[in-house]
């Protein structure tokens, strides 16, 4: 079957053989039908990805050419802004499963993604990794295991993440510390004479300069009242990161950015002077290194709007909100659990039955 290449800028792309939604298949460069098997592919661009100049967008979003409308949706209960590439009946927050008013739909400006990390793992297999951790949970309410088994609870989501770019250069002022060694002698508990070995620094000042390229600086660009993705598996390989194409988003929910450039920025810089730090102690050498000041500048500053995949299931026991993560590159998990307290009541009062009944055959015997 021909594939039929589509474009950087078509939304909502229909089947040309039964006009269902295409979809895009995670870890391929297609977009699918799921009825008929239609499929079309993914134009990848062979440039590589667009660099944007900061300072003109910290004053101002942007030009038309480099920013566009997008229809969004806004949660009032968590405040995620999402974007859906696709026709939906209804709708429910990713986040916290809160139902979304179509009605409510409007248009925003929003800088144009530059690059995307396109899902790599599907819905199926981020399923079965969720399913695998919540079966292995001790004192989990069976509520919780019950709705872990329908994959409508597990929404695949792109993030959004600024990207920052610079030379970087800064003087530096400090002390290199080199290590040396005493004889010293005490007294032990017993009140014998004792000697060790004390180890001590002698300090030498130190100054000069350290230079380099900061590539690809990653800072978020979203942040709800609940539901903020761990740490432990936001880290993507960004290596993997293609052009911007919104083929990539079919059949996806995408959270807009909620952090404004300008903000994200700051984040960046303060990531930056931590770098400086860290070459500056390297050029001090030594044993070890005391930086007392920074003096930083950064030149040819350059930013990327970009789109990290991962999955989210939400569920909601006894009143509070609990998010599982799926990163949608490599598979890792990580979420928050609640407890059943009946379980943990019942095996207690059933440890303290045991031992009861065994004092009692002890004590008879």
């Amino acid at each position: 079957m021909e594939e039929t290449p589509i474009h950087k800028t078509e939304l909502k792309k229909a089947c040309i053989n039964c006009g269902a939604e295409l979809k895009y298949k995670p870890g391929t460069t297609s977009i699918t039908c799921e009825y008929c098997g239609h499929q079309e592919k993914i134009s990848l661009e062979t440039s590589k990805f667009e660099e944007l100049e900061l300072y003109p967008y910290l004053d101002k979003m942007g030009d038309q050419k480099n920013s566009e409308e997008i229809s969004m949706l806004h949660c009032k209960n968590c405040g995620a802004n999402q974007h859906v590439e696709e026709h939906y009946k209804s709708l429910h927050c990713v986040y916290c499963s809160m139902p979304l008013i179509l009605e409510d739909m409007r248009k925003e400006d929003w800088i144009l993604p530059g690059a995307v990390l396109p899902f790599q793992i599907d819905q199926g297999a981020s399923f079965t990794i969720f399913k695998k951790w919540v079966n292995g949970l001790w004192w989990a309410p069976n509520k919780l295991k019950k709705a872990s088994l329908d994959p409508q609870f597990t929404k695949g989501l792109y993030l959004p993440y600024w990207t920052f770019d610079a030379q970087l250069a800064a003087n530096y002022t400090g002390q290199r510390g080199e290590y040396y060694y005493v004889t010293e002698t005490y007294r032990d508990s017993k009140g014998k004479t004792q000697s060790r070995q004390v180890r001590k620094t002698r300090w030498y000042p130190a100054s000069g300069s350290v230079s380099g390229f900061v590539d690809d600086t990653l800072v978020e660009a979203s942040k709800q009242r609940a539901g903020r993705v761990p740490s432990k598996i936001a880290r993507w390989d960004l290596k993997k990161l293609q052009p911007f194409n919104s083929g990539f988003l079919s059949g996806f929910v995408t959270e807009k950015y909620t952090i404004p450039l300008k903000d994200g920025y700051g984040k960046s810089r303060d990531v930056a002077k931590q770098i400086a730090s860290t070459w500056a102690a390297r050029d001090i050498g030594g044993d070890t290194q005391r930086v007392s000041s920074i003096d930083m500048k950064l030149a040819e500053e350059t930013f990327k709007h970009i789109l990290l995949p991962v999955y989210v299931s939400s569920y909601r026991y006894n009143g509070k909100e609990y998010n599982f993560f799926v990163n949608g590159e490599t598979g890792a998990l990580s979420g928050k659990r609640p407890y059943s307290f009946w379980k943990i009541f019942f095996a207690i009062l059933a440890g303290l039955i045991m031992i009861g009944v065994i004092v009692m055959l002890a004590n008879n015997g």
